[in-house]
């Protein structure tokens, strides 16, 4: 795969003004810490990546960002990163200028730090799943369920979304009437095995 990436070069040439020196300085100084990093683009702005992504940049209106993907792992010696400046995308700012860029040795030497964690296969701690809050299915439709086996059958294999899905449907009936046509409806539903949104999946 090419080092350069023709579409950050189209990139930085779309870029206003103000921003095309940062970004090619920004690019010059990445591929000077790591020759063996390869651009390319993700979610619309560059990225450069050695065995996963290592950082990106990107302009906007009136200002630039860049940003490190482990951030939190790296070493923070000149306390560039985490720091609210103004709010920005990455961890630098608001960039505006190539002055508000870190020296440049400083700025290889993080790019650097960046690299290992990726050559050293460390990984981003995983955020833990949020704890699912356990069904409540009330009486009047644990009943129904019962006396309707093919619905109690899939019912029992829908996920737990699928079946919050349904439950929230009934609950927030408004009236007593609207709740048993709804009742009606979802037990037909789910006798045939669709979720609550059948209709509008494909």
């Amino acid at each position: 795969m090419e080092k350069y990436d023709p579409r950050v070069d189209a990139y930085i040439d779309r870029a206003a003004d103000f921003a095309q020196p940062i970004l090619k300085h920004i690019r010059k100084l990445v591929h000077q810490a790591c020759p063996e990093l390869i651009e390319t683009i993700k979610w619309g702005f560059p990225h450069f990546d050695y065995k996963g992504t290592v950082c990106s940049m990107a302009s906007f209106k009136s200002h630039c960002t860049f940003g490190f993907w482990k951030s939190k792992l790296l070493p923070d010696p000149n306390h560039l990163l985490g720091e609210s400046k103004e709010e920005a995308m990455g961890q630098l700012g608001r960039i505006t200028s190539v002055a508000d860029l870190p020296e440049e040795s400083i700025f290889i030497t993080y790019i650097q730090n960046a690299v290992i964690l990726n050559k050293e296969g460390i990984k981003m701690e995983k955020k833990p799943a949020a704890a699912k809050i356990e069904l409540v299915i009330p009486d009047y439709f644990a009943k129904s369920l019962a006396e309707a086996p093919a619905a109690q059958e899939h019912f029992d294999k829908f996920s737990y979304s699928q079946k919050k899905e349904y439950l929230e449907w009934i609950v927030e009936a408004k009236t007593e009437e609207t709740r048993q046509k709804r009742l009606g409806t979802a037990l037909e539903w789910i006798a045939e095995g669709k979720s609550r949104n059948w209709k509008y999946q494909r």
